[in-house]
């Protein structure tokens, strides 16, 4: 199995022990998976928007698509996020969940006058992705592997964690007293359990405009500066449940305090600070102001992290206070380039029905670290980025009923994200099913409301491959409110 949910502990030791870089492809990733809940009505339509945004969301979505307006218009909105998870590790089930509550939007659309056709400029600011996510863990792995012993071996030798913590020892030659290796009695048949909270978010300051070349058709260009945040904070435990190793072992012979032993506890904490640009252009031909056509790219974002590490390990013994690590804080920078995102959209509206359809295409092979390490280490990690990923084709479909004779529209859409990873089974494919009102009230003020259940399953393993994996059922739940003001 090629692909991990979040990053190996282990990774991060090596990093921070070994003066060696932990970035690896979740990184990019992180930073390259799209975000979509940006205002009601796209969502409430499945992100089917390419051909419509004629609203500020279109700035991101389709910048032509702001053309259509002819009021100057402000929006704001607000987002609440509920993630949870029904997560199993080696038969035991944990359920878990975060929520979160953000503004997600505000802007101005401002026409200017013209003597025919339109132009149109736009500014403000999208909430375009949420690092809410939570996953919790607790069974007994009745297997001879343990994250002990993954930790320890050669590629400690400089800096010993686990000798440090009484769990291993030194092995050396009797004759020559050469050091050999490093060596633990511990053998697996523990408790693990773990908890990983993250938070954050991506944000977007958008500058928009479009302006009608000939009759119906419409290109526009947005340039966007990004910033954010995202944090990742991991509790990771293995106990001693069945007193495999009680009083009568010392897990370092000859050290009476190494009896007993009870829990290993390790800690790591990621923070990122966030910045950096991206840009979009689009089209969109409008015939008879019935039937819609759009494409739009998203070049690459650029991203500079700024990254902070901690990480901090602890163990108890019966017999004696027990041991902690000096807590390790590392700070890097280093780039990041997201792919290239292309989208098809189209639409029409048939008395009071309008239908609508996307495709967006991502390779997600274009990811890179652009910036922040060596040739060699780059390269390395584009061969590995390029080895486990794919190109994809993400479908979004919407629908939007007019109520006869109100002011009441009302919507549906779907989406369907295929994973990333090459070979994923469908099962690790995002689906999401959307519905929405709108109501308009004397043509100058707009409410839109949306809803989105997401599902799918992922995986993550704590070390190695599939020696201590958890199994999880993800389901998102998102709300969204638009105010929008027509003057």
């Amino acid at each position: 199995m090629k692909r991990f949910l979040y990053l190996n502990i282990i990774l991060i030791f090596a990093f921070l022990l070994a003066n060696t870089s932990a970035q690896n492809y979740n990184d990019a990733l992180i930073l390259s998976e799209p975000g979509f809940y940006t205002s009601a009505r796209a969502l409430s339509l499945g992100n089917s928007y390419t051909s419509m945004s004629n609203d500020f969301s279109g700035v991101l979505f389709n910048p032509a698509g702001i053309g259509l307006v002819k009021n100057v218009q402000l929006s704001g909105g607000m987002n609440f996020n509920a993630f949870s998870n029904s997560t199993t590790f080696f038969n035991s089930q944990t359920n878990s969940s975060k929520n979160a509550v953000s503004l997600n939007q505000f802007g101005i659309i401002y026409p200017i006058p013209t003597l025919q056709g339109s132009w149109v400029f736009a500014i403000g600011y999208n909430r375009v992705k949420d690092f809410n996510r939570t996953l919790e863990f607790d069974g007994f792995n009745n297997g001879n592997t343990s994250m002990i012993q993954d930790l320890t071996g050669e590629f400690n030798e400089q800096i010993p964690i686990t000798n440090d913590l009484g769990l291993a020892y030194e092995i050396r030659d009797p004759n020559t007293d050469q050091y050999i290796r490093d060596t633990t009695l511990i053998d697996g048949l523990l408790n693990q359990s773990g908890r990983i909270r993250r938070k954050g978010n991506i944000g977007k300051w958008s500058f928009s405009s479009s302006v009608e070349v000939a009759r119906g058709f419409f290109i526009g260009g947005t340039f966007n500066i990004l910033s954010g945040s995202f944090k990742s904070d991991k509790d990771y435990w293995e106990d001693d449940t069945g007193d495999i190793y009680g009083a009568g072992l010392e897990l370092v012979p000859g050290d009476p305090t190494t009896r007993d032993f009870q829990s290993f506890y390790l800690n790591d904490i990621i923070e990122w600070n966030l910045s950096g640009w991206d840009a979009n252009l689009g089209v969109l031909y409008s015939w008879q102001n019935r039937f819609r056509f759009g494409a739009s790219v998203k070049f690459p974002s650029y991203f500079t992290v700024k990254e902070t590490y901690y990480v901090d390990a602890t163990t108890d013994f019966g017999v004696s206070s027990g041991y902690a690590l000096q807590p390790i804080v590392d700070k890097i920078e280093y780039g990041i380039r997201t792919p290239f995102e292309y989208a098809l959209g189209a639409s029409g509206t048939f008395s009071i029905v309008t239908l609508s359809g996307d495709i967006k295409i991502i390779d997600y092979t274009q990811m890179d670290f652009n910036k922040g390490f060596d040739s060699q280490y780059r390269i390395e990690r584009k061969r590995e980025i390029e080895d486990l990923f794919t190109t994809v084709v993400n479908l979004h479909a919407g629908a939007e009923f007019k109520f006869p004779q109100t002011p009441v529209l009302g919507r549906f859409g779907v989406m369907y994200l295929p994973s990333q990873f090459e070979g994923d089974p469908s099962e690790f494919d995002k689906k999401y099913l959307t519905a929405g009102v709108g109501v308009y009230l004397a043509n100058m003020f707009k409410i839109d409301v949306a809803y989105a259940y997401g599902w799918w399953e992922d995986f993550g393993d704590n070390y190695g491959v599939n020696a201590s994996r958890t199994l999880q059922d993800i389901t998102v739940n998102n709300f969204i409110v638009n105010f929008i003001v027509n003057l």
